[in-house]
């Protein structure tokens, strides 16, 4: 059920909160030195409330969608003609039926230029209820055209980020893959304990992250998994730190797998066989409550003919943080000299699961 179906009973409740005033202000003027209200002139005096009712209700479920939203402006305009001079025509007859037991004489015949304005200003009124149901209509059609075209953006947004972790689970899984079949070569037992660790981490990745929202702290044990399946393949002159810590945060959620994608660019670009090389990844909450990822490490750009990951990572992670973090995050990517800095500030969620 949408949000306007599930304003509907108010809807109605004002309407009727509304109608019960219009017919009960006879009895909100009674006083004293003030008639009383009798059956007679009480079912006098509704004959013009239940009118209104008529040419508004008519318009508001039948000729509004009708002919208006259709745009047939002109049957529009003549079935209210023909609706107003209907509901006129009832009044008229109304009272006929049942005379103002107030008035003792006959009432003096009228000129017909005072018929006439009596004519128009009745006419008139019916007009203005008549402009009243198109505009409480038209307010009511803005209003769902609005909550329908919010409700496609929210499915469109869900699709698309379930898009991007499709393309996410496989882009993790390869540069991984890569990483262990390196592995094999010089130190065949450390790649089978590496697949052993990877299918922890893979465990996380297709079965604990279905939600756009995890755990900071379950997040973080994935990060540090990661990491030290991605250490021991690494040359010793290669300078690995770390300080990846939930701080007062570890009550909060965080979407997954966001800082997965700067922390491969850094082992992948980061590492060199024959220099020195260095990675320092810094995770944690900084004093304004913001998640802090701060990356930094020497910067060994890959050749053209490597293709692995594709550059995928980097733009997948962008929309996520455009979707997920809408005016909440900032990223800062770019090399500084021979260093590369990868810096990305998250506004966290307070609430918990």
């Amino acid at each position: 059920m949408n949000e306007l179906e599930n304003k509907r009973p108010f809807q109605w409740l004002i309407h009727f909160a509304a109608w019960g005033v219009l017919f009960g202000l006879p009895f909100f003027f009674t006083g004293r030195e003030a008639q009383s209200v009798t059956l007679e002139s009480y079912l006098r005096f509704v004959i013009i409330p239940l009118s209104f009712m008529m040419v508004f209700y008519i318009n508001t479920l039948f000729l509004i969608e009708k002919y208006l939203f259709t745009k047939k402006a002109w049957m529009f305009v003549l079935a209210n003609v023909l609706v107003i001079a209907g509901a006129m025509l009832f009044v008229h007859l109304m009272m006929q039926y049942l005379p103002d037991p107030h008035i003792e004489k006959p009432r003096p015949h009228r000129e017909w230029q005072d018929s006439f304005m009596f004519f128009l200003g009745n006419a008139i009124l019916y007009l203005l209820v008549a402009g009243l149901s198109v505009a409480i209509k038209m307010t009511n059609s803005w209003y769902k055209v609005q909550a329908d075209k919010k409700e496609i953006e929210k499915e469109r947004a869900e699709a698309e980020l379930k898009n991007l972790k499709s393309q996410l689970n496989p882009h993790f899984l390869f540069n991984t893959l890569n990483n262990i079949y390196s592995l094999i070569a010089f130190s065949p037992d450390r790649a089978q304990g590496a697949v052993h660790d990877l299918s922890k981490l893979l465990r996380y990745v297709l079965y604990e992250n279905n939600q756009h929202f995890v755990p900071l702290e379950k997040e973080l044990d994935f990060i540090r998994n990661y990491v030290e399946l991605m250490r021991i393949r690494l040359p010793e002159q290669v300078k690995l730190e770390t300080n990846i810590t939930s701080g007062d945060s570890s009550g909060a959620l965080i979407a997954p797998l966001l800082f997965i994608s700067l922390i491969e660019n850094a082992f992948k670009h980061g590492v060199s066989y024959s220099k020195p090389s260095f990675i320092h990844i810094f995770i944690s909450p900084d004093s304004e409550g913001r998640m802090v990822c701060d990356i930094t490490n020497s910067c060994f750009p890959k050749s053209e003919q490597d293709k692995s990951g594709s550059g995928i990572g980097l733009a997948n992670l962008h929309k996520r943080l455009e979707l997920l973090y809408p005016d909440k995050h900032v990223l800062q990517c770019g090399c500084e000299g021979e260093t590369y800095r990868a810096l990305l500030r998250l506004t966290l969620k307070e609430e918990s699961i």
